[in-house]
C-alpha cells in the first residue's frame, strides 16, 4: 500500500506541474522527465520488481493507470498550446474564408493559332507532318526551283550555319517551311495531302510587323487529277472557317519560285467589311498567304512526271494570321512573355 500511495503522489505532482506549463519548450522538457525512457513514470515501473509480491500487482495497476492519466493530460495540453500558438500568429489561417483559386496555365497564342489551322486542314484530309528547322541548302532552294545563282534567293535572308567538317552541302536554319515539300515528294508517292507547321529563321531586323523568328505553315497536295480550282475552295474554306464565313476572297497573280502560276490570296477586311481603314491600309483587303500549282521543275526534281501529276502548295505565316484575327499591331508581343498581353488569348 505504501508503494502504490507513492506512486499516486508522484501522478498528482506531475499534473499539478503540467498545469502550469505555458510553452510547448517547457511541454517537451516535461514529457522526457515523466514520460521519456529516463523519467519517472519509467523509474517507478522499474521499482515495482523489488515490491513484495503480495503488493506488485497493486502498484503495477496504480502505475500503469497513472502513466495513462499522464499521456492524456498530456496530449490535451499539447493541443492547448498549438491552438494558442496558431491564434496568435500573424500567419495564422481563417478556415472560414473562402478558398483562392489556382492560376492556370494555358497554351501560347501562336500555339493556339496553329491547332485552330491545323483543325481545319485534318477536318479536310490533310495529315500533319514536321520538318527539320537546321536545313541543307538543297532542299531550302534549289529543289524548290531556286538554283545557286537565281535573284529569288535575295527574297530570303539567310542565317547559315558554320560546319565543323569538310562538308561541300550548305547548312542553314530554314527560311521558310516550303523544304518539307520536297522531301516529302521525295519519299512519298501521290496522292498527298499534307500541312507542315514549324518555325522558320531570316536574318533581318525586328519591328513592328518583322522578326527573325517566324512559325509558318506549309500546304502541299498532289494527285493526278488536281486543278487550280481545288486550290481556291481548299483555301477559301480555310478562310472562312478561321476568319468568318460571312468572309469574301480575293486571288491575285504573284510570283513564288517553286509555283507556277502563283498567286497572293486576301480576303476583304473584317474591321470594316471592304470600305477601307487602318487594318486593311483603307484598300478593303487584307493579304494572309501565298501560294500556287506546284512548278514542274519541282517534280521533276523529285522524279515526279509533271504531265501526269499536278499539285497546289500554300504557305501562311501563323503569327500574321493571330495579328489579324485578333487585331494585334505589333508582333514582337508574340515573343516578349508578358503575360498581361499573353493571358487575353
Amino acid at each position: 500500500m505504501e508503494a502504490t500511495n507513492e506512486t499516486e503522489k508522484i501522478i498528482s505532482e506531475q499534473l499539478s506541474s503540467l498545469n502550469k506549463i505555458d510553452t510547448t519548450e517547457s511541454l517537451e522538457e516535461w514529457r522526457v522527465n515523466t514520460l521519456g525512457r529516463q523519467g519517472v513514470i519509467t523509474s517507478i515501473l522499474k521499482s515495482i520488481s523489488s515490491l513484495p509480491v503480495e503488493e506488485r500487482k497493486a502498484a503495477g495497476s496504480a502505475a500503469n493507470q497513472g502513466k495513462t492519466r499522464l499521456q492524456d493530460a498530456f496530449g490535451i495540453k499539447q493541443k492547448q498550446l498549438l491552438a494558442n500558438a496558431s491564434s496568435n500568429s500573424s500567419d495564422s489561417i481563417d478556415v472560414s474564408l473562402p478558398g483562392r483559386p489556382a492560376t492556370r496555365g494555358k497554351l501560347h497564342i501562336v500555339t493556339q493559332t496553329i491547332r485552330e489551322i491545323s483543325s481545319v486542314f485534318v477536318s479536310l484530309g490533310f495529315q500533319i507532318q514536321e520538318g527539320p528547322e537546321v536545313e541543307w541548302g538543297k532542299y531550302n532552294f534549289d529543289m524548290l526551283n531556286i538554283p545557286q545563282d537565281h535573284p529569288a534567293r535575295d527574297m530570303w535572308d539567310t542565317l547559315w550555319v558554320e560546319k565543323n567538317h569538310d562538308d561541300s552541302e550548305p547548312l542553314l536554319l530554314r527560311t521558310h517551311t516550303s523544304p518539307m515539300q520536297a522531301r516529302i515528294m521525295e519519299s512519298s508517292t501521290p496522292p498527298i495531302r499534307v500541312i507542315i507547321p514549324g518555325k522558320c529563321y531570316r536574318y533581318e531586323a525586328t519591328d513592328a510587323t518583322h522578326e527573325w523568328q517566324l512559325t509558318q505553315i506549309e500546304g502541299l497536295a498532289v494527285d493526278s487529277d488536281i486543278s487550280f480550282a481545288d486550290l481556291k475552295g481548299t483555301l477559301y474554306e480555310f478562310a472562312k472557317r478561321i476568319f468568318g464565313q460571312d468572309r469574301q476572297v480575293r486571288f491575285r497573280c504573284d510570283y513564288f519560285p517553286f509555283v507556277e502560276p502563283g498567286v497572293d490570296m486576301s480576303i476583304d477586311c473584317f474591321k470594316c467589311s471592304g470600305k477601307g481603314c487602318s487594318i486593311c491600309s483603307h484598300t478593303g483587303w487584307i493579304e494572309i498567304l501565298g501560294a500556287g500549282m506546284v512548278h514542274p521543275n519541282v517534280f521533276k526534281g523529285v522524279n515526279y512526271d509533271p504531265e501526269k501529276y499536278k499539285g497546289f502548295a500554300f504557305g501562311m505565316g501563323v503569327e500574321r494570321i493571330a495579328m489579324l484575327k485578333y487585331e494585334i499591331d505589333d508582333i514582337r508581343n508574340f515573343y516578349t512573355n508578358d503575360l498581361r498581353f499573353l493571358s487575353q488569348f
